[in-house]
C-alpha cells in the first residue's frame, strides 16, 4: 500500500512525474549495466541451462541413465518453483531491490562454483549426487533471481525500450557464449569427455557470471512513489486468488505459458536422440552447442524488433511455432549438418520463448502487484519445468524419444493456441500504477 492512497491527488501525480523523470535521466547508465550484466551472466548461465554439455555430463556420470538426467533438470526446476512467491514478499515492501538481488545473484552463482569443485574433488557417485543437490540448490536461487532481477527492469527500463534491449543483450551474450561453448568443447573437454573437462567448463561459467553480477554496482535505482505493505508470506499468499480473478487476462496468459513450459521436458533429450546417429565427442558437442547458441544470439535481434514493433505476444506465439517445427524436423533428421540445422532452430526458438513469455508477464496488471505476477507465472511455469523433464526421462526410457518430442508439440501447441484465442495484447490496455 502506498503513503499516497488516493490516485488522483495531485501529490501522486507529482511523484509519479518525479519517477518517470529519473527513470529518463539514468536511461543510458542503466541501459548500459543491464546490457552488460545480462550479456556476461547469460553467457555463463547458458552453459548451465543449454541442452548440450550439462545432459551429456550427467549421461555420463550415471553411465548412460536417461532418468537421471531428467531427474537432474527435475530438481533445478524444483527448487525454481518454490522460491518465487517468497522472492516477491522479500522486495515488494521495498522501494530499492538491487541489495537484495546481490544477495540472491551472489548465493545462485556460488552453486555453479560448487558444481565445478564437486567435479575437481569428488569422485563417482559422490560426483553425481552433489550434482543433483546443487542443481536443486541452484534452482532455488534462480526461482527468487527471476522475480527479483525481472521487477528491477521494469523498474528502470520503459517498456518500449525493453525489445531492443533484450535482443542487443542477448545477441551479444549469444556471441561470447557461442565462442566460448566452441572453445570449451575443442580444449577443455577433447576427444573424451571427462568430469575435469567438464568441472572446468562450470568454473568458467561462474566466473562470467560473477563479473556480470559486478557490472549492477553502475546501476542507480529509482524509488518509487507507492509500494505495498509488507505481509506475511501466508498473508500474501491468501491474497493470490482475487488477483487472478480481478486479471482474468493475465490468468489466462500464465495459465498458457504453463503449458507451454511443459514443453521444455524435450529440451534435455534433443542432444541424446542425435547421439543416437553420431558420438558425442567434445568437438561435436562444441559445434552443437555453438549452433544453438548463435542462433539465440542472431535470432534476439529479430525476436527483439518484433517485440517492439508488435508487441511481445507476437514473439511469445512466433517462437512456438519455429519450436514446434523444429523439433518435428529433429525426428527426421540424420548426422551432424541435420542436427546442427535442427539445435539452429531450437535455439532461435527456445530463445524467443524464453525472452517473450517472461517480459510479456511484465506488461499486466498494476506496478505494485508486478513481483507476486512474477512470482506467481514463474511459480506455475516451474512446477511444469518440475514435470516436464522427469516425466519426459520416464517416458524416453520406456517408449523412447519420439513419444517425448509428440508430447512436447502437443504441449506447446495449446499453449500457444491459448494465447493466440483467449489473450489480447496488454499493451492495449490502459497503464495502471496502482
Amino acid at each position: 500500500m502506498s503513503n499516497l492512497t488516493d490516485p488522483n491527488t495531485d501529490a501522486l501525480r507529482q511523484a509519479e512525474a518525479r519517477y518517470e523523470s529519473e527513470v529518463k535521466t539514468n536511461l543510458t547508465r542503466n541501459y548500459i549495466a543491464q546490457l552488460l550484466h545480462g550479456m556476461l551472466g547469460q553467457t555463463g548461465f547458458r552453459f548451465v541451462n543449454a541442452p548440450t554439455f550439462l545432459p551429456a555430463y550427467l549421461m555420463m556420470l550415471s553411465d548412460g541413465s536417461e532418468f537421471v538426467v531428467g531427474l537432474g533438470l527435475a530438481l533445478q526446476a524444483f527448487g525454481m518453483t518454490l522460491t518465487p512467491i517468497f522472492g516477491a514478499s522479500l522486495i515488494e515492501h521495498r522501494k530499492r531491490v538491487l541489495p537484495v538481488g546481490f544477495v540472491i545473484g551472489g548465493g545462485m552463482r556460488s552453486m555453479v562454483f560448487l558444481m565445478a569443485m564437486a567435479g575437481f574433488f569428488l569422485e563417482g557417485q559422490a560426483t553425481l549426487i552433489a550434482l543433483l543437490v546443487l542443481l536443486g540448490l541452484f534452482g532455488i536461487f534462480e526461482g527468487m533471481q527471476g522475480v527479483v532481477f525481472n521487477f528491477l527492469t521494469s523498474k528502470v527500463i520503459p517498456v518500449s525500450k525493453r525489445g531492443r534491449l533484450s535482443g542487443i543483450r542477448n545477441f551479444l551474450a549469444g556471441g561470447v557464449a557461442a565462442m566460448v561453448a566452441w572453445i570449451g568443447g575443442e580444449y577443455l573437454l577433447g576427444d573424451t569427455p571427462d568430469q575435469i573437462g567438464y568441472s572446468w567448463i562450470f568454473l568458467l561459467a561462474f566466473c562470467l557470471t560473477t563479473c556480470g553480477l559486478l557490472m549492477l554496482v553502475m546501476l542507480r535505482e529509482p524509488e518509487p512513489p507507492t509500494v505495498r505493505e509488507k505481509l506475511g508470506f501466508r498473508d500474501r499468499l491468501s491474497e493470490i486468488p482475487a488477483l487472478l480473478r480481478s486479471d482474468p487476462a493475465f490468468t489466462r496468459y500464465f495459465l498458457a505459458r504453463t503449458m507451454a513450459t511443459m514443453g521444455r521436458m524435450a529440451m534435455p533429450f534433443y542432444i541424446l536422440y542425435a547421439g543416437q546417429s553420431m558420438d558425442l565427442t567434445g568437438q561435436t558437442l562444441g559445434i552443437i552447442t555453438f549452433a544453438f547458441t548463435i542462433s539465440a544470439t542472431v535470432s534476439n535481434l529479430i525476436w527483439g524488433f518484433i517485440a517492439d514493433r508488435k508487441g511481445f505476444r507476437a514473439a511469445y506465439l512466433l517462437s512456438i511455432l519455429l519450436w514446434v517445427l523444429s523439433t518435428v524436423l529433429l525426428m527426421f533428421a540424420d548426422g551432424l549438418v541435420a542436427t546442427v540445422i535442427v539445435f539452429i532452430g531450437i535455439g532461435a526458438a527456445s530463445q524467443g520463448f524464453r525472452v517473450a513469455s517472461m517480459m510479456l508477464t511484465l506488461e499486466f496488471g498494476s506496478r505494485d502487484d508486478l513481483p507476486i505476477r512474477i512470482a506467481i507465472a514463474n511459480t506455475a511455469s516451474e512446477i511444469a519445468g518440475t514435470l516436464g523433464p522427469l516425466s519426459g526421462g520416464i517416458i524416453a526410457a520406456i517408449w523412447g524419444y519420439e513419444s517425448v518430442f509428440i508430447l512436447s508439440i502437443s504441449f506447446l501447441l495449446i499453449g500457444g493456441t491459448i494465447v493466440k484465442l483467449f489473450v489480447p495484447e496488454p499493451r492495449h490496455a490502459k497503464p495502471n500504477f496502482k
